[in-house]
């Protein structure tokens, strides 16, 4: 899966941002963000840190910390979203949902279609900035956890009400529905350069 800008690194921190093909809602249609915790899982499983996240309807920010591997951060984000890909599809085919399939058919390009995908859950770039500065780090964290309320959405009256969210362990301490989150502070006893 591609990226809108190459991260050849294999660690550090980064603000990840992938989107649903033709901004479908696709997690909320399928109840989906299970599939997101359970990635987010195998990542602090392989040692990185999860420092913030907001599942949004259609779209996944992130901040992960990522600790040095073989693999680059675009593989893992990749790997990230090929897993949840799957799993949307597999919840869309079990409830018969033809139409959202149909969609997701029809934003298979031609060679990618002739190599044997069948679907495109997700835009195939993905936004990855490198947060090279606590005050840019506290600024997307800020972003994220205001997205719900923002706009269109209005999922949530304050950020800690959205429960797809890390904000309310920001704001109050109290873990969430995912309980793996490590605070950004906490980054400096971490070196991610170790494999």
């Amino acid at each position: 899966m591609t990226v809108r800008l190459q991260q050849y690194f294999h660690n550090g921190v980064y603000f990840i941002t992938f989107t649903c093909h033709k901004w479908l809602s696709l997690f909320d249609i399928t109840n989906g963000y299970a599939l997101v915790y359970k990635w987010f899982d195998v990542l602090v499983e392989n040692g990185n840190h999860i420092i913030g996240y907001v599942i949004m309807p259609n779209h996944i920010h992130a901040i992960i910390a990522f600790k040095q591997h073989s693999q680059s951060i675009n593989t893992r984000v990749g790997n990230g979203k090929r897993f949840i890909a799957y799993g949307l599809v597999d919840i869309l085919e079990q409830a018969g949902n033809s139409t959202v399939l149909h969609l997701l058919e029809s934003g298979v390009n031609n060679a990618d279609r002739k190599r044997g995908k069948k679907h495109q859950p997700f835009i195939a770039s993905f936004d990855c900035k490198e947060c090279r500065s606590p005050e840019f780090l506290y600024q997307k964290l800020n972003y994220i956890h205001a997205n719900p309320c923002r706009g269109k959405w209005s999922l949530a009256d304050v950020p800690e009400n959205y429960k797809h969210s890390s904000a309310n362990f920001y704001s109050t301490g109290q873990i969430g529905i995912y309980n793996h989150i490590t605070h950004f502070v906490a980054l400096n006893d971490v070196d991610l350069s170790k494999a």
